[in-house]
């Protein structure tokens, strides 16, 4: 997470183009969803009549958003520490919905009709949602995490936040995937029972049921998978790693999605319940990803205690603090005892100066630049600007008279580390504590921000549309 400082030049041109870039593939999808889903449909005879095509598609609608807005409760929770910015979320979700889901659907039909033509009805199934859908659905899924990790560097710090992203992405990939999946069974059961509403209000709830309420968490899953690749290239100074780790997690995330869809086609052929044979695998799956999710934020938890360690030393931070900031609910707390929103912005910049401070580390064990060292002193600023925003007194300082109770504990500045805010760019008596960090410009609480020196038909799918995204 980046804190509100200015965008340097380099930055702000990369910012630009990913932006530029943003914009126009997310048109071109979009464009094709509208004509696969919301324009073929027109010119198809059904029993029924097309209106109620729309009228299905808007009961799915109504059924998957207000779902997709209670699973983003679980990404948020998990992203507690440094959580990513609400607009940065919001493109994620946005790529995936609208166009991830029209890229990918643009592929899947094409191949899938062409399946259909050379091998059958079960051939093209295979070809559109075992071979295709996988391969391309996880690609523009995880082209979105790419597109964080090489445009908005600064609002990528590693692998919780390249599984953030991609879960954004997915459950917007999901909520109209599942829009389509409601509608499409819907409206197919409405047909094929003569118009019989309640035939396909059943047929609705039972499609709910299995994706929204069993299986909602596949292709946040899947996508995830791409999400650590990228978030291990953004931590690691290892060449060979930096390219390989995507590359194996866009592999994994294809793998995992492959299963699952052939899965599906297996139900199809045979027809056993999908979820008989899915739910043991899915239930696997979950369990480990949840394994590894835990894991990931516990580690974050402790990268964080590590590297605001010696902020207590030079007078940064106290150490009341530091433990505030590394609680699994130091927002929280900040938010109701600390005062409020300003208590948060404390907790939010403490943590976003662990990271950089982390990233400086390890792109001195590279030999290697980092931006993130010109976030350190403005983040050591930002933390005395809160502080005395809220009337509490710098770590060292006696309390003010009107604050109340007695002073805060403090530890007082230690010789050869500057003042309290003077980073590391005081007379040095030796290296630092974390060790490794070179003199920063000396910047004092009032001195302004430093230079940043760059940075289908039949089952259930809708008609005309061929395969819809799985």
């Amino acid at each position: 997470m980046q804190t509100a400082m200015a965008v340097a030049p380099k930055d702000r041109t990369r910012r630009v183009i990913g932006g530029a870039l943003y914009a126009l593939l997310t048109l071109v999808g979009f464009g094709l969803f509208l004509f696969l889903f919301g324009l073929l449909p027109l010119f198809e005879r059904t029993p029924c009549g097309v209106s109620a095509y729309y009228e299905y598609m808007a009961i799915g609608a109504a059924l998957a958003f207000p779902a997709v807005l209670a699973y983003m409760f679980v990404p948020i929770i998990i992203d507690r520490y440094d959580p990513e910015p609400w607009w940065a979320l919001l493109l994620a979700f946005v790529w995936g919905g609208f166009a991830a889901t029209g890229l990918a659907g643009a592929i899947n039909t094409a191949l899938g009709v062409a399946g259909s033509a050379a091998a059958g009805e079960t051939g093209g199934a295979i070809i559109g949602s075992v071979i295709s859908a996988p391969i391309f659905e996880e690609f523009f899924k995880g082209l979105l995490v790419l597109g964080m990790y090489v445009f908005l560097r600064t609002e990528f710090d590693g692998v919780v936040d390249g599984v953030i992203y991609a879960t954004f992405a997915a459950l917007g990939f999901a909520c109209i995937e599942n829009v389509i999946y409601y509608g499409g069974a819907g409206f197919d059961a409405f047909n094929k029972s003569g118009c019989d509403a309640d035939t396909a209000w059943h047929a609705v709830t039972g499609t709910f049921v299995v994706r929204g309420i069993l299986s909602p968490w596949g292709h946040p899953l899947y996508t995830s998978m791409t999400g650590i690749g990228i978030g291990i290239s953004r931590e690691t100074h290892r060449t060979w790693l930096k390219y390989l780790a995507p590359i194996v997690g866009y592999a994994c995330a294809v793998m995992l999605h492959a299963m699952w869809n052939a899965s599906a086609v297996v139900s199809d052929a045979s027809g056993v319940p999908v979820i008989v044979l899915t739910i043991l695998l899915y239930l696997v799956f979950v369990v480990l990803f949840t394994i590894v999710m835990i894991a990931l934020v516990v580690r974050e938890g402790r990268i964080i205690r590590k590297f605001l360690t010696d902020e207590v030393a030079i007078g940064t931070m106290t150490q009341q603090e530091v433990d505030l900031v590394c609680s699994p609910i130091g927002r929280l707390r900040a938010l109701v005892a600390r005062g409020g929103l300003k208590g948060r912005r404390f907790v939010g910049a403490a943590s976003t100066l662990a990271l950089k401070k982390w990233h400086v580390m390890r792109a001195m064990e590279g030999k290697k630049s980092t931006v993130s060292m010109d976030f350190i002193v403005p983040l050591r600023q930002e933390l005395a600007k809160i502080r005395s925003e809220l009337g509490l007194p710098q770590p060292g300082q006696p309390a003010p008279a009107y604050a109340g109770g007695p002073p805060q504990q403090a530890y007082p500045p230690q010789p050869g580390y500057g003042g309290p805010q003077g980073g590391y760019g005081g007379p040095q008596g030796g290296a630092p504590p974390g060790g490794g960090y070179p003199p920063q410009g000396g910047y004092g609480p009032g001195g302004g921000y430093p230079p940043q020196g760059g940075y289908g038909p039949g089952g259930g799918y809708p008609p005309g549309g061929g395969y819809p995204p799985r």
